[in-house]
């Protein structure tokens, strides 16, 4: 099977500036105390319902928010399409595994996670294809499992030719909540939180206003009993 296109633009793109990139997108989370405070609290209720709580980042990057998730009890590890940002997340945190992956097919038995991050990974997806992606994770995910996403929201797409002194061709795909909330109900998930920081003058992403979506997997509860 031939992979899309720009599966292959986002591989390339990362693996070009994973190096140069490093120092701002760790200090990224550094600096943002309310994303630490949504990722503590999606920890938290992870581990509230799920005595193991396993959990996949998708998109791990440098590595610096599984890391985090791990402080807060998850046991997690992380994906990612670049194998030279998996190298760099392997160097930076040897105490979390990291390995290539991608996640439209991933390598995992169905209902074997109580926890999937994907924290601003998905704006990489083009829109016909978000509805798949967002069924796999539902497939991988338990009863009673959680899914977050974070994400810029809009619905416009921003292509960079140049990222970090090197040609790439990316494009960032921003989000309408309605939308995706409607791609997670129409998965198996029910809606859980909802969240949209206004444009931040401190925060890399400034121009633009950022996501987050919590869902938790329809159906049976963590401890096997039927939700009401």
């Amino acid at each position: 099977m031939t992979e899309p296109a720009y599966l292959a633009a986002t591989r390339h793109g990362y693996d070009a500036i994973a190096e140069s990139c490093a120092a701002p997108y760790r200090a990224a989370l550094d600096d943002a105390p309310l994303d630490r405070a949504l990722l503590a609290g999606f920890a938290e209720t992870v581990r509230r319902e799920h005595a193991d709580p396993v959990t996949l980042e998708v998109g791990s990057g440098h590595g610096g928010t599984a890391a985090f998730l791990a402080t807060h009890g998850l046991d997690v590890s992380g994906i990612d399409l670049s194998a030279a940002m998996v190298d760099f997340a392997r160097r930076t945190f040897p105490q979390i595994a990291f390995r290539v992956g991608a996640m439209h097919a991933l390598d995992l038995a169905d209902a074997s996670l109580a926890a999937l991050v994907s924290w601003y990974s998905l704006i990489h997806v083009p829109a016909g294809d978000r509805p798949a992606v967002v069924a796999e994770f539902r497939r991988v995910l338990r009863p009673g499992g959680y899914l977050l996403l974070g994400f810029q929201v809009g619905d416009d797409t921003r292509h960079v030719d140049e990222a970090y002194g090197h040609a790439v061709a990316l494009d960032f795909h921003r989000l309408d909540p309605d939308t995706l909330a409607a791609t997670l109900d129409t998965a198996g998930f029910d809606l859980v939180a909802r969240f949209v920081r206004v444009p931040e003058p401190r925060h890399t992403a400034a121009p633009i206003p950022q996501g987050v979506l919590v869902g938790r997997v329809r159906g049976q509860d963590a401890a096997g009993d039927p939700r009401p």
